[in-house]
């Protein structure tokens, strides 16, 4: 037995002990907002969720070992690549070129406000030094805690630094199930003993690395999962950052990758769409996550989205209400492809320009649709509108009355306000291949405007 191993288990038994002491009171709150709200909800305050509403657009990162082969980080594990091969890729993981400084500069450059990275995939390979297991950073040849550099250059450059974490570890001997291609027998497996030691690895990533913005749950979708297992460990969570928000996949309430939350009272302050954009929902908060690629994980030649489809994304996202989480998967060597980079900071370079149309605005009033999207903020509506089907976007009627109007990208518009809709126009020589933005002054708040449909009007 290493010493570092038998450092963890002699940990143990204090380590359980605080499991129960730390979440008491917070479950009792939650007992008494429980009883208020019976559907999943925010349970977090608005005011702690604002800073995140209004940041619109994070960066996502899904690094490990498996890099090395190119292919999926944690499902390749068992498929593609033999569980005894994927298992111990870490042998030979030594990202030399990592650069935290770098990354973050990358990330703030592309106008995303934080950073999520895959503090744990499924595979159970640990990005950061924990003392509960030597499948982690520190028994690599690299021997250096990832987590801890980006903390601190977070902090150096004002980027928020956010944790995404598993709840699935196909490593680990106590998870149950086992993941495909592990014939391990599971006789001995205790899935509670699993669940101390994810918690015991929380607390590590939540007392060690300063304030966290954001825990990005995922893989709740096992039958081992409960949502009382769910409810239990929120709160735990809570206690250890008051303020720090959790999405839906923490509990069983998600529903499919629509990542809506299902009626039910489920725990998670947030929903996760995946890979796709979700529909204009100005009451429950949500998050699109999608690859900027195709693949989560790094891929030799993988198929890169254009600028043009990333800012439709941010734009439908936005205007649908919600926050993009865009993922780039660094190469093995611990860079982020040029081309990548590139991208992302072709985004950074249209948000310097045009981002009061997206930071710190609402979603609506008009309804996101092939013809664009729109958000809005006080007195002002940005209307987006990405495809041209005629010389005229017409728009439903609004019940403030409309006394100005611009072109945020250049030029000009003629904007017709009557009772039964209103007509923009944008002569060819002022449209923009990426996105045409009109801004609309009102007489009065947009945000007390109830969403409505454009598609039946064009």
């Amino acid at each position: 037995m290493t010493r570092k191993l038998w450092i963890k288990r002699s940990l143990i038994f204090c380590s359980a002990l605080a499991l129960y002491l730390i979440p008491s009171c917070s479950q009792k709150q939650m007992r008494i907002s429980s009883s208020k709200q019976p559907h999943g909800y925010t349970r977090t305050s608005e005011q702690d969720m604002r800073w995140w509403r209004e940041s619109k657009f994070g960066l996502f990162i899904h690094w490990g070992p498996v890099s090395l082969k190119g292919t999926e980080i944690g499902w390749s594990r068992g498929r593609e690549v033999p569980v005894e091969v994927y298992d111990n890729l870490y042998k030979d993981f030594n990202p030399v070129k990592f650069n935290a400084a770098q990354w973050v500069s990358i990330a703030k450059a592309s106008g995303s406000k934080y950073i999520v990275i895959t503090s744990k995939h499924h595979d159970g390979f640990c990005i950061f030094d924990s003392r509960y297991t030597d499948y982690d950073i520190m028994s690599t040849p690299f021997k250096r805690d990832v987590i801890k550099e980006l903390a601190k250059e977070c902090k150096k450059q004002g980027i928020k630094l956010c944790f995404y974490h598993s709840i699935i570890d196909w490593h680990h001997p106590d998870y149950l199930p086992r993941g495909e291609g592990d014939n391990r027998p599971a006789d001995d497996a205790v899935f509670e003993r699993y669940v101390t030691y994810m918690k015991n690895q929380l607390r590590e990533l939540l007392t060690n690395y300063g304030p966290i913005g954001i825990l990005w749950f995922d893989g709740e979708w096992d039958p081992t999962w409960t949502h009382e297992q769910a409810e239990a460990l929120y709160a735990y969570v809570k206690g250890l950052q008051p303020h720090i928000i959790i999405n839906n996949r923490v509990d069983k309430g998600r529903e499919d990758m629509h990542g809506t939350t299902k009626e039910g009272n489920f725990v998670g302050d947030y929903d996760t769409p995946e890979q796709e954009i979700g529909k204009l929902n100005k009451d429950r908060p949500w998050e699109t996550c999608m690859t900027i690629c195709q693949q989560w994980a790094w891929k030799p030649n993988d198929q890169l989205k254009s600028l043009k489809d990333c800012i439709h994304t941010l734009v439908g996202v936005a205007g649908g209400d919600g926050n993009l989480l865009l993922n780039v998967g660094p190469m093995p060597g611990g860079s982020i492809e040029d081309r990548q980079v590139e991208r992302l900071k072709e985004m950074g370079d249209w948000l310097k320009k045009y981002g009061q149309s997206i930071y710190a605005t609402r979603g609506g009033p008009f309804k996101p649709g092939s013809w664009g999207a729109s958000t809005h903020r006080d007195n002002l509506i940005y209307v987006h509108i990405l495809n041209w089907s005629d010389d005229t976007i017409t728009l439903p009627p609004i019940p403030n009355k409309i006394i100005a109007a611009s072109v945020l990208t250049g030029g000009t518009a003629t904007v017709k306000q009557i009772k039964e809709s209103i007509e923009i126009s944008v002569p060819q020589t002022s449209r923009r291949p990426l996105d045409t933005i009109v801004v609309l002054r009102l007489d009065g708040p947009a945000g007390q405007i109830p969403p409505c449909d454009v598609s039946q009007l064009n």
